[in-house]
């Protein structure tokens, strides 16, 4: 297991360093430190009026929500299952050829991501704390405490994702009762008084009850809670998963010549066309509920519950729930350049640009009702109905904003491109400083501020333009660039 481990580690390594280089690869280590310690640093600046305990709230969610992301490698499998005869041979399809079983490689998959992952980002982020932390007056115990805390709720979501996504393998019914009871456990919470954020994210029960905060007995049972529902959730995952499910075949009435009638009047309709068919095909429609729905949802009620649960008035309302949703478009984007390999094009009269811009179309008639259906919801929850067109507009512009600059930066590899530490900084870049001035100006607008309207409605005419730079800069970056 200790060799297959170590092979796995080696080919997820090559897979990224092939789109930057060793020492911009290892370089991205260096970032997330500095940036950690940067934000340890000046956290009472940066946070203002915000509590702790709402500053821990988003913090881990943000962090099981991450946990959820990287474990749905077990519908990564089923495609890496797919591709096991083509240009990549991956180790997870070679249980078929050498001599170790598919579970072993699966629970190597697992362990892979977790090692990787921790040793990439969450280990100099804690670095990073810890330099913050002693350069200022938190508590460098405290530190260590919300790490341990993070680590955990890292893993919980690693392993409850790595559950449902085998589900998806398995039988899709079973998989959006799964999704559907997460999405019920989040509406519960949001919604009503009846239980807390911990039912869901044990570790957050640990957090509350330890440093920063008074210390309490009961953390210890939270931490072992998650232990326990963490490895329940992997042993699971394991248990159900089956190398003929996940390499199924899967049949399909035609569907290309009628999605080539619908989309005749758009640009570039073939390539629309084989878009939807490739969405079809992948499954990555129903994928879409766990990867882009799911937390939307989380967003949705998490907000929802210290607005009104907690009676805190944060000041997340509509508009910035909609400055939101775009960036959660960007995993969906991702997903969509991973569903086949792109080496076929280069043999077909079609350039790298024509793809690209072929990729976001589909995007946009797939996510704007769902997107637009989210904000509507959220802004009738909050009673903020007077706001929901302004809302709509951060929407539209952030959407159409974020994902052209993922396009622009990234092209066709968007999970690779952003393990360079250039591209996530440029990235970086580009989201946060229209993040942060939406944030501001939406938290204004409640007390009637006439400043903070016209402040929104100047940064989405800015995001306008910069959004036609970036789909205008496609075809320059990306036009003499091949497939493969």
């Amino acid at each position: 297991m200790v060799s297959l481990l170590s092979y796995m580690l080696r080919e997820e390594y090559r897979m990224h360093v092939r789109y930057s280089s060793r020492q911009l690869f290892l370089s991205l280590p260096l970032y997330i430190f500095i940036f950690s310690a940067m934000f340890t640093f000046g956290l009472d600046v940066l946070t203002g009026d915000l509590q702790l305990s709402d500053l821990m709230i988003l913090t881990y969610g943000g962090i099981f929500i991450y946990g959820l992301s990287v474990g749905a490698f077990g519908v990564l499998g089923q495609t890496y299952m797919e591709r096991r005869y083509g240009k990549d041979n991956y180790l997870i399809s070679m249980p078929f050829l050498l001599p170790f079983s598919f579970r072993k490689a699966f629970l190597g998959l697992y362990l892979r991501d977790a090692i990787f992952y921790i040793a990439l980002m969450l280990l100099p982020a804690f670095g990073g704390m810890a330099l913050g932390a002693g350069l200022s007056h938190h508590s460098l115990l405290s530190v260590m405490v919300i790490f341990l805390g993070l680590l955990l709720t890292f893993l919980f979501g690693m392993s409850l994702s790595f559950f449902i996504s085998v589900l998806f393998s398995i039988d899709r019914r079973a998989f959006l009762l799964a999704v559907g009871a997460l999405i019920a456990l989040m509406a519960g919470y949001g919604l009503t008084d009846l239980y807390g954020l911990e039912v869901i994210i044990p570790t957050l029960g640990y957090q509350m009850n330890a440093p920063p905060f008074p210390w309490d007995d009961v953390a210890v049972a939270y931490l072992v809670l998650n232990a326990f529902l963490s490895v329940v959730f992997l042993v699971l995952a394991l248990l159900l998963v089956r190398p003929g499910q996940s390499a199924r075949t899967s049949l399909h009435k035609e569907m290309f010549l009628s999605h080539l009638k619908r989309f005749s009047r758009f640009p570039s309709p073939i390539l629309l066309a084989k878009e939807f068919v490739d969405i079809r095909r992948s499954g990555l429609t129903v994928r879409m509920v766990f990867a882009y729905i799911v937390p939307l949802v989380f967003l949705s009620f998490t907000t929802y519950y210290i607005n009104h649960g907690l009676n805190i008035p944060v000041g997340f309302n509509a508009v910035f729930y909609g400055a939101m949703v775009g960036f959660f478009g960007v995993l969906l984007y991702s997903w969509m350049t991973n569903t086949d390999l792109n080496d076929y094009y280069e043999t077909l009269p079609v350039r790298v640009p024509q793809v690209i811009r072929a990729k976001l179309m589909a995007f946009f008639l797939l996510t704007t009702g769902v997107s637009t259906l989210f904000v509507v919801a959220i802004s009738l929850l909050n009673e903020e109905v007077e706001l929901l067109w302004l809302a709509l507009i951060v929407l539209y512009c952030t959407s159409a904003y974020m994902i052209l600059a993922t396009a622009y930066l990234t092209g066709l590899s968007t999970n690779s491109f952003f393990f360079n530490p250039t591209i996530l900084t440029k990235f970086t870049a580009i989201s946060l400083l229209p993040d942060l001035l939406l944030t501001i100006l939406s938290f204004s607008i409640q007390g009637g501020a006439w400043w903070a309207l016209a402040g929104i409605l100047v940064v989405c005419g800015v995001l306008l333009l910069l959004s036609l730079y970036f789909y205008r800069g496609i075809e320059r970056k990306w036009g003499s660039a091949s497939f493969l």
